[in-house]
């Protein structure tokens, strides 16, 4: 394969999945900058995401998500991007993710997802019964990550064997 040459690693997958974790390391790795798309929505917005899926709902979250994605995309350089979970939904996204970086999709399986955020209560897409919310969430989205550049199942594996993975499989070079 060759080496990747581009400055921005974008990680994307379901919720659980492992993205803000392995993106910590992978910045740590590479010598970037890590960016969780989450906290910089927050920042933007200087509320929380729950307060914006309140007051906004989930159409107006994932506009203000599009508008900071694409800020993040612009602006920033030899970066990690973490994205929500959803950042996926729309094209503008997608299209904005595979012209600006090398994006990553984890995977998980079910029960793990199930496992590392039933007890999450940050999470306002998981508001009610968390299993059931998963396994819908799953089927609406079980196609969206498809367009990803390279897929890391992490369910059986360390944060530490997914960057090696990632770095293996994409040739970015290490700090």
């Amino acid at each position: 394969m060759e080496e990747q040459r581009g400055n921005k690693l974008v990680l994307i997958g379901f919720m659980g999945t492992g993205k803000s974790t392995v993106s910590r390391l992978l910045a740590e790795k590479l010598g970037w900058k890590r960016v969780d798309g989450d906290e910089e929505i927050e920042k933007h917005e200087n509320r929380q995401i729950s307060e914006i899926f309140a007051s906004d709902g989930e159409a107006g979250f994932r506009d203000i998500e599009t508008k900071v994605l694409h800020h993040i995309l612009a602006d920033e350089d030899c970066c990690v991007v973490a994205t929500g979970g959803g950042a996926v939904l729309r094209e503008t996204n997608r299209q904005l993710m595979l012209g600006n970086g090398f994006v990553v999709a984890l995977k998980a399986s079910h029960d793990q997802i199930l496992a590392r955020v039933k007890t999450d209560t940050a999470r306002p897409l998981l508001y009610g019964d968390a299993e059931d919310r998963v396994n819908l969430l799953l089927e609406q989205r079980k196609e969206a990550y498809d367009f990803a550049h390279l897929t890391i199942d992490t369910t059986s594996l360390s944060a530490e064997e997914v960057v090696a993975a990632i770095l293996e499989q994409s040739r970015l070079k290490q700090a």
